[in-house]
């Protein structure tokens, strides 16, 4: 199975993810981005039937399903560290 082939199948797995997920399930989607791709990370916030909005560390990030390349759940993040003495 070639690059592209496998390229294709990530995209439709992700999509079906991104279809699936629950608002408030913290995801992690790559997307193309010009000529590179970018990540966001975070809760999902809203979807519709052509973007998924993402509650990032830095505010939302809307996010074009026509971009999407990759996405999956992610676990919550680990809890603060607590300074010692």
């Amino acid at each position: 199975m070639g690059a592209e082939a496998q390229d294709v199948i990530a995209r439709g797995l992700a999509l079906e993810l991104l279809a699936a997920v629950q608002i408030g399930e913290r995801v992690v989607v790559r997307a193309h981005d010009g000529d590179g791709a970018r990540d966001a990370l975070g809760q999902v916030a809203v979807r519709t039937a052509d973007a998924v909005t993402i509650d990032t560390r830095r505010g939302p990030v809307v996010v074009a399903l026509a971009d999407v390349v990759a996405a999956k759940r992610v676990p919550p993040p680990p809890a603060p560290r607590t300074r010692g003495r």
